[in-house]
């Protein structure tokens, strides 16, 4: 399973027209994310907006997102929420579109204990044979996946991996002795992901993949091929995209950087609102400094 969820995976962000989800738009910026070497795709994930979407658009775009990859990388289609019920009927309806994986998140604002947390995610796993990639994000769930529980969700047979986005690079060790080495390890933060891969990571899920797709698969390439000088070289060239796209609130900064590329029109859903000008000055400046520009 490790061979099928790896290297550059982007959180693909979902583009707006007049309110609405434009698929075409979307469609194109699949095939783009793939011809630029792209592994993996994420749609509907925290970068999609998906907190934004109702459960007929959310279903909707991953469908779309499935179509449009016609098998060529893997679609880990984004399924959380902080309801175990609407968890479970989006892993159900991710595996019936035909997605290779579910990820789901944390359960977000309800704050639940250690033991809820194992329940939830077994809950969820237990309602799909889809491969279940864990989403630690305490920054934004507030609760953390403690160590001792990762082990325990690691012990069912399909739950394979997790999305680390805890900021704490020690957890990629702690976690690769605890749940083995074939336990699927993506960053969730860009800017740690050289750290990651030296300490046994098998990708990242990517914010800067949907700006630079190219380069970040490159840079996983030479992090896989343990080609680490160019690796590093790779992310000095990306570092100040890296921190750019988070210089204001997510997605804004990284649908303004498309806009530029001409992929996407810039449109958000309240409450995200465009990137400030400020956050755009940073944009423009990482982008030359990456050569994409």
């Amino acid at each position: 399973m490790t061979a099928r969820f790896y290297g550059s995976i982007p959180a693909l962000v979902t583009p707006f027209r007049d309110g609405s989800v434009d698929f075409a738009t979307f469609e194109a910026f699949v095939d783009w994310q793939i011809a630029e070497g792209s592994t993996g795709l994420v749609p509907c994930g925290t970068t999609g907006e998906s907190a934004t979407m109702t459960i007929d658009e959310h279903n909707a775009v991953i469908a779309a997102c499935i179509k449009a990859a016609a098998g060529r990388v893997p679609v880990i289609a984004g399924c959380g929420s902080n309801d175990t019920a609407c968890a479970v009927s989006h892993v159900r309806h991710a595996e019936k579109a035909g997605a290779d994986a579910a990820l789901v998140v944390s359960p977000y604002y309800n704050k639940p204990n250690q033991e809820g947390l194992y329940r939830h995610f077994k809950a969820v796993a237990e309602a799909t044979s889809l491969p279940i990639i864990l989403y630690n994000i305490p920054g934004r769930s507030i609760v953390d996946i403690a160590p001792a529980t990762m082990k325990r969700l690691s012990e069912i047979p399909n739950i394979a991996g997790v999305k680390d986005a805890t900021g704490v690079l020690q957890r990629i060790s702690e976690q690769r002795l605890s749940c083995g080495t074939d336990f699927i390890q993506l960053s969730g933060n860009d800017d740690m992901t050289l750290g990651v891969m030296v300490s046994g990571g098998h990708g990242c899920i990517s914010v800067t993949a949907n700006v630079a797709p190219r380069l970040c698969a490159d840079f996983q390439t030479a992090c896989r091929e343990k080609r680490w000088d160019d690796a590093l070289a790779l992310q000095d060239r990306l570092y100040p995209l890296h921190a750019g796209l988070f210089s204001d609130a997510s997605p804004g900064p990284a649908k303004y950087a498309l806009s530029k590329l001409g992929k996407l029109h810039e449109e958000l859903r309240l409450p995200m609102v465009p990137a400030g000008e400020a956050a755009r000055r940073i944009v423009d400046a990482a982008m030359a400094h990456a050569g994409i520009a």
